[in-house]
Parts: structure tokens; sequence; C-alpha cells
């Protein structure tokens, strides 16, 4: 029987490389791929929606998954992941020399903020938190201090963080999960991405589908004026008109569809005219939080100048998983400190401090933590150290890919410290894994294993983790 999340696409034209592997197959595998075929054809068909719900591959411990994505690389050592020994060596001279120009070294940067424990896991946070350090929402924490990443470029690393590959041309971890899962509301996209006025580097190919059908692409819903454009119909139009236009568009559709089989896309399109047209009566009453009650407002920081934005995204992100969105991204910009590391994450923490606090306890009150996996990362680490030029002291950081913080709640993640690094924070040493270890667990909390969860593009099955990864069991609850 078919699984039917590894899917392999059949198209009437065929390319070389599709006859070359063709002529290798035995009977059982031809006798499959016309069973592919079969499912894929039904599958594109507009009566039938390739978003619908699909069950798990083994009990999920969560249904949904909303990630902070903090832009820039936050450093662990000034957030999460103390180091005491840094303060020691404040200003003194690094025994790192990689890549230095004539004229200048290293120094060693201690951070400028104070930490301490908090709750009864004893979870370890700076000062500048002040709303995570309440012991109702520290305790439900998973600090995750062993992950590693592999590129110290912006671009590259927010690609392999957001889709498992370095190059930003395969599918996002939210299009893998409506792959795998399909979305509970079909009057909503499966996954939703949410950013600031400034789009993350590497712009819409963080939220890609890369090679899975269009379907699974992310939706961003913009940050100033209307969230999605076109949203309401035009003055002229009514809904019984917009629906005899669809329904005569559907049939031509039908007809070029029958006689190209080989084209996907047309499929995609015509879903996504049908999805506008129903998210024209589901989206206007989930993006409207006016409704909410004050003292929610208040608790997302919605009347706060630094957590107003921020706020009001999260608490969005709160409504898309309530009316059954799978997947949804906020990405917030500014961590990437090289120099004014003080003033420069003092204010990146305050703007989302208190948005992320509220965001668990809300989801917490409303007992949809559980099943709802918050995770809190950006793109790679920091250095415990920076250059000096001409006798000039930057204080800031360098990125660093040897060592990091992720922090998570709800979802079936196991609250307290998971890993360590070392005691200057330049190297995971204590339960370490690479992204793609990270990635493949957050498949298996929502009951998906990345083995199985494949795609067949460019001649083999293709899956989020490239080559293979493995659970990392410490942060399962």
């Amino acid at each position: 029987m078919k699984n039917p999340i590894c899917s392999r696409p059949v198209s009437n034209a065929a390319t070389r490389r599709e006859f070359l592997y063709g002529l290798g197959a035995t009977l059982g595998s031809v006798a499959m791929t016309s069973a592919f075929a079969k499912d894929i054809t039904a599958s594109a068909s507009p009566a039938s929606s390739p978003l619908a719900p699909k069950q798990p591959i083994f009990p999920a411990r969560a249904k949904n998954v909303i990630m902070l994505f903090m832009e820039g690389g936050p450093g662990h050592m000034d957030t999460f992941d103390p180091k005491p020994k840094l303060r020691e060596l404040h200003k003194t001279e690094s025994k790192n020399d990689r890549g230095l120009a004539a004229g200048s070294f290293q120094f060693y940067v201690g951070s400028p903020f104070e930490f301490r424990k908090v709750g009864q896991s004893g979870i370890e946070m700076c000062d500048q938190w002040h709303y995570m350090a309440d012991p109702e929402i520290a305790d439900e924490l998973c600090n995750y201090r062993g992950c590693q990443a592999e590129s110290l470029n912006h671009p590259e690393a927010l690609f392999h963080m957001n889709t498992g590959s370095r190059l930003g041309a395969d599918p996002a971890l939210g299009a893998w999960a409506t792959y795998g899962l399909g979305t509970l509301n079909q009057n909503l996209p499966g996954y939703v991405v949410m950013t600031e006025l400034a789009l993350p580097q590497g712009g819409s190919r963080n939220w890609s589908n890369g090679f899975l059908p269009a379907f699974h692409q992310g939706t961003r819903l913009r940050p100033e004026g209307s969230p999605i454009l076109d949203l309401a119909s035009q003055p002229n139009k009514s809904r019984e008109h917009q629906r005899k236009a669809l329904d005569t568009l559907d049939l031509l559709n039908d007809q070029h569809a029958a006689v190209h089989p080989e084209h996907g896309e047309l499929a995609a399109r015509m879903e996504s005219y049908e999805l506008a047209y129903r998210m024209q009566m589901e989206v206007p009453e989930v993006i409207d939080i006016d409704g909410e009650p004050d003292y929610i407002k208040e608790m997302y920081g919605l009347d706060g100048d630094a957590t107003g934005a921020f706020g009001r995204q999260c608490l969005m992100a709160r409504r898309l998983v309530e009316k059954g969105v799978r997947f949804v991204q906020i990405f917030s910009g500014g961590w990437d400190s090289h120099d004014y590391l003080e003033r420069g994450h003092s204010s990146r923490i305050k703007s989302v401090d208190k948005p992320m606090a509220a965001l668990i306890r809300d989801l917490k009150a409303r007992g949809m933590l559980d099943d709802t996996l918050v995770i809190w990362t950006g793109e790679f680490g920091r250095t415990p150290d920076n250059n000096k030029r001409g006798g000039v002291y930057s204080i800031g950081r360098g990125h660093n890919i040897d060592a990091m913080s992720m922090v998570m709640a709800g979802g079936g993640v196991k609250p307290g410290i998971v890993g360590a690094t070392d005691e200057l924070g330049a190297q995971a040493v204590d339960c370490v894994h690479p992204i793609r270890d990270f990635h493949v667990t957050l498949l298996h909390l929502l009951g998906l294993d990345d083995n199985k969860l494949t795609y067949f593009h460019a001649g083999r099955y293709k899956q989020l983790s490239q080559f293979g990864g493995q659970v990392i069991p410490e942060l399962i609850g």
C-alpha cells in the first residue's frame, strides 16, 4: 500500500532522467508507479483538497508549531547561557586568531547583563528577561544548548535553519509539515508567515514550497495595512457573482487539465482561487484582534511602543493555531550585534519578552500548550570574542556555528536545560547535534518520520534532513 506522504509525481512529459529511472524498474515498481500516478491525479483534482488533514505516522505530541525566529543570531551567552568566565576575561586578548587583519587582535567580551536562575527548574536567563522569568512561564521552557549550525553567512544559515538546505531552494519546515499532515482548517492557509517591515535575508525563499507542490508554500501576512491584499471583494461584485465566475473558470481549467495532466501547477492555481474565495469569509474574523478582551491586549503588550508590533503578531499566531493553522512563523530582526551589544540586545529582548510570555501563558490557559510547540531560535550563535581594530574595542560578537541556544515550550518537549557549551560559550560540548537532528526531532514531535516523509524530485527521494538525521531524545518529555 502506498505511503500517503511518500510521493513520486508522474508526468506524461517524462524527462530523460525519468525515462532512465523507469528502465531499471521491476514489474512491482512499475505497478507502484501506476498507483502513484492515479493517486496524484486524484489529489490534483479541485474536488479534493491537497491540504486535507492527514493522520500522522505515529501518535503525535504536537499538532501545531509557532516558530519565533530571531533573525541575526542572538548571543546565547547574553540571553540563556551565562558564562561567568567571560566576565573575568573581559577585554583581554583572545586565543582565537582566525582571519585577523594586520594590526588587529581578538579580545574577549563579557556579557553586559547579569544572570539568575528562575523557576523550580532553575533555568538561567539574563536580567533583561522580565516576563519570561515568571516561574509559571520559566518552568515550561526547554533550553537546548547543544545545537550547531553549518554556515557563518546569514542567508545560508537562515535557509539552513528554515529549509534544511543552505541553498535556499528546498521546502521550508512549514511546507513539510503541511505536506505530511495537511491542515485542520480548509478555509485558511496551512502555513502562515509574519515579518517585521523588512523581510529576513533571503526573503520568501525562507518559507518556500521548494520542490513540493505549490499548495504548501507559506502565506505571508503583511505587517501594515490589510494583512492580505484583495481580502475584501470589490464593491460591485457579490459573493454569488464571484462563485459563478469561479465555477466557470473551474470548468475551463478542468478541460485544460484533462488535455495537459502533466501541468501540476494548474491544480495548485485552481486550488488557490478556491482558497482565496473561502479566505474572504474566514480570514477577516481571524485577523480582527480588536475584539479581544482588553486584558489580553495588555498581556501581549499591544499598547506598548516597543512590544506592540511583535505582540500583535504573537496574538495573531495564537488565533491562527486556534483556528487550525498548522505552522506559523514570526521573524524578528535586529539581533546581529557586532557592536553596541548591550543597547542592541536589551532593545530586542524588550520587544519580544512580554509578547512571548503572553503567548505561552495564553496557550496554557486555553489548554493548547500541550499540543502546540513554541520555538525561539536564531540561525546561529555568537562568539565569545570580537575584533579590536586601531585600538578601538567593539563591544559585540561575531557569528558562531559551533554553539547556540534554542528555547522551546509545549508540544511534548521536556522542560529544563538540555546540553551545554564550554566555559566561554565557544563550543557545544554536551548533547551536541547538527540542525538536521533538530529538524528530525521537530517532525517526530508532529508524529512524522523524516525517513518516510519523502518526495521524489530530480531522480531521488528527498527529505527535510537532506540525508538523514536522528531524533534528540533528551528534548522529548
